[in-house]
Parts: structure tokens; C-alpha cells; sequence
């Protein structure tokens, strides 16, 4: 097993390397834009760390890792369109240095390009990838759906909300790992274990996410601290506020929520006060535990060495303690 450094290195140094120098150049270049942002790459890396876990070479997972990415970035593309979104990385997004069809088009490239690496892999394990792909990408499909319907709805749950996080972030997680666990040859049981490994740290990760939207440093974060407040998106801090709110701290959290001020300085403010008054923004820090201490409750379910067990249980609890 390498430090994470390693394969964060390797997956940096491909995309370092991977530009497309295809014609037309304005369908390519907003695919080289989004992907030279960087970001954390959290999933190739899950990708080629599962792979070594069950004793592959790191590198004999970096194409599955790279669909993984391109695939994961097409969705922010298409996501930021969506949600009008000015930055993405502290950049703009592609829409905005381009335009909306360049966006949608460009996007739909990537969604392509991220099947063609799997061609780089014998037919078994092609066709063992490939299926799992097609499964989460439209999952994920699923979960933006859910996501932009709760936006109209005044009854969403939360075991609704975290069915939608779990398809919109999770599954891709989730995905990663497998992917990088079936170009090793692992059990039909390990690649499972660490698919919902993977799954619960996910569902964490978007919960922690959730949190920083609001609560983030707008120096760090990379995105519009308060975009979900001003998208009056039902997050979970939003859900929990109205379950252990009072009457009072209720009316004022859906009386912003119907709001649409042309500057949001305040709405972000108030929602912010009301999490906190209500006691929304450490229920979902406490979520946040929860659902990582369930991704490594799996770690003891995995046919894997202890030293092993450690590198990944080191790696959520990082993530979990991100600033971005």
C-alpha cells in the first residue's frame, strides 16, 4: 500500500499530461477547462487505493479512475447549469466562460469520453465495469431529479433527503471503490463491502458538504458560500431546523425560504442564525459522524489487512475534517 499522497499524485500527473487536442476545439476546451481545475478528486483516488487494497497495482486502475472523474465533472457541468451557478473551484463555471449549449454539449462529450477508458480493459472486467457505470450514472440521474423536484415540494422528508443524497453523491462513491476492487479480482463479497464503505462515506461527505455551503470559509469552500440558502434547496440542515425548530424559528425559516431578495446578504444571514438557534447545524454535524462511523463499521466485514483497515478508516476520517 502507498500513502494517499501517492495516488493523488498519479491522478494529478494523468490530468497534467491528458489534455484533448480533438477538433472542434470548442466542443474539447471546455472539457480541458473543468478537468485542470482539479478539485479534490476524491473518487479516481478511492479508484486506484482499492485497487492496491486487494493487491493490484494502482496504475492497472487508472483508466476506470479517469471515467470516474470525467464522469463525475460532466455532472458538475450539467449540475452548475441547473442551479445557475457562477463558480465552480473558486473558478467560473463552464457555462458562464462559454455559454449554455457549449455546456450542455461539452458535458454530454464527457459523459462519452468516460465509457471509451473502459475499453481498456479485458472483456470480463469491461463488462463488469460497464454495468456498474451504467447503474450509477443513472442513479445519480435519479438523484439530480429528486433534488430539483424538492425545490417545488413543502413536504420533503428526511429519509427522502438522504435517499437523494445517497443517489445524487453517494452511489458514485460508492462506484469508485467497486470499480477499483473488480479490475483487482477481488470477492464478490469484498467488492460489495467497499462499495458501501464507500456508499456511507459519500452520504457523509454530501452531509458535510451541506454544512459548509453555509458554515464554510468563502476563501477555502471554492464555491458561493449560501448558494443552497439562496436556491432555497431543502438540505438537511434546512430539514432538521423545521423538525426541532419552535413555531416561531419555523415561520421564519419558510418565510425566507419563499424570499427571492436581489441581494441575499440577509436571507444568508437569518437561515444561518436560525440553523444554528434550532440547533440544525450540530444535528447535522452529529449525521455527519454518524454515517462515517458506519462506512468503517464495514471496514470489519472486509477480507483485508489491518494495516489496510487503517489507511482507509485515515482516509475518511480526513475527508471529514475538510475545509473544501
Amino acid at each position: 500500500m502507498q500513502p494517499i499522497g501517492h495516488y493523488q499524485q498519479v491522478i494529478a500527473d494523468y490530468f497534467a499530461s491528458a489534455t484533448i487536442t480533438k477538433e472542434p476545439a470548442n466542443l474539447y476546451n471546455p472539457v480541458n477547462y473543468i478537468l485542470s481545475l482539479g478539485g479534490k478528486r476524491m473518487r479516481p483516488v478511492l479508484t486506484l487505493m482499492a485497487a492496491e487494497i486487494f493487491n493490484a497495482n494502482c496504475r492497472e486502475a487508472l483508466p476506470a479512475a479517469v471515467a470516474v472523474e470525467i464522469f463525475h465533472n460532466f455532472s458538475l457541468v450539467h449540475d452548475d447549469i441547473m442551479d445557475d451557478a457562477p463558480l465552480r473551484r473558486g473558478n467560473q463555471t463552464v457555462h458562464e466562460k462559454w455559454d449554455l449549449n457549449t455546456g450542455i454539449l461539452s458535458g454530454d462529450a464527457m459523459l462519452i469520453l468516460a465509457y471509451q477508458y473502459f475499453e481498456q480493459y479485458e472483456p470480463v472486467t469491461f463488462k463488469a465495469l460497464a454495468k456498474l457505470f451504467s447503474k450509477t450514472a443513472l442513479e445519480v440521474c435519479e438523484g439530480q431529479q429528486w433534488d430539483v423536484d424538492f425545490e417545488a415540494r413543502t413536504d420533503v422528508s428526511l429519509p427522502e433527503y438522504l435517499k437523494m443524497i445517497e443517489y445524487k453523491t453517494a452511489v458514485l462513491v460508492g462506484a469508485a471503490m467497486k470499480m477499483g476492487a473488480i479490475v483487482a479480482k477481488a470477492t464478490e463479497e469484498n467488492c460489495d463491502s467497499i462499495y458501501n464503505f464507500g456508499l456511507n462515506l459519500g452520504i457523509a461527505f454530501q452531509l458535510q458538504d451541506d454544512y459548509l455551503d453555509a458554515f464554510g470559509d468563502p476563501q477555502t469552500f471554492g464555491k458561493q458560500v449560501g448558494g443552497d440558502i439562496i436556491e432555497n434547496k431543502k438540505t438537511y440542515l434546512y430539514l432538521k431546523a423545521l423538525e426541532q425548530g419552535s413555531a416561531d424559528s419555523k415561520a421564519g425559516l419558510l418565510k425566507w425560504f419563499a424570499a427571492h431578495p436581489e441581494d441575499s446578504t440577509d436571507k444568508i444571514s437569518a437561515v444561518k442564525g436560525i440553523f444554528i438557534a434550532t440547533g440544525a447545524d450540530v444535528a447535522t454535524q452529529n449525521a455527519i459522524e454518524a454515517y462515517t462511523l458506519k462506512a468503517f463499521d464495514t471496514l470489519e466485514r472486509m477480507d483485508i489487512g489491518l494495516e489496510k483497515k487503517q489507511l482507509l478508516k485515515k482516509f475518511g476520517q480526513n475527508l471529514m475534517q475538510r475545509k473544501v
